[in-house]
């Protein structure tokens, strides 16, 4: 069964619509710095970054393959603080990447911190998790999310 692809009600002009329905919106204290280093180290492309006045960012989007994440400054009043302000991370961001070796080889020399090693997991993938430079948590690999579902439900 194909996903249909969402029809975004505010699509920019010029811009295709984006073939994902899920936008993981990311809070760091630097935005503007982690946009630059999410690009260097993660291969994100900047899409759009909407100023604060304050000098931060109010809105962005970047784009890596077919998936989008928004990145701003923390907004205290909405609960958004950056998670090395806080105490626990209850979640993690899973990328799919072609070559994973090639990927965590990049990102390490940007500076991510490495979390769990890159290695061949047991349900047949291979990727690595890392920390970026505001505390997020990324899992990198070539697992894809639904292959199996098919075969698994018989």
């Amino acid at each position: 069964m194909a996903i249909p692809t969402p029809t975004p009600s505010h699509a920019m002009p010029g811009h295709p619509p984006v073939t994902s329905n899920i936008y993981p919106s990311l809070t760091y204290a630097d935005a503007p710095a982690a946009i630059e280093w999410l690009c260097r180290a993660f291969g994100f492309r900047r899409r759009m970054v909407v100023p604060a006045p304050d000098g931060g960012v109010m809105h962005s989007e970047l784009s890596l393959g077919p998936g989008v994440i928004m990145v701003s400054s923390p907004k205290p009043a909405d609960g958004r603080l950056p998670p090395r302000d806080l105490e626990v991370q209850g979640q993690g961001l899973c990328v799919h990447v072609a070559d994973p070796d090639a990927h965590c080889a990049r990102a390490l020399a940007a500076g991510a911190v490495l979390v769990r090693a890159l290695q061949d997991e047991h349900y047949g993938a291979r990727g690595y998790m890392v920390r970026d430079i505001g505390g997020h948590l990324w899992y990198f690999g070539n697992y894809v999310p639904g292959e199996y579902w098919d075969q698994a439900a018989g």
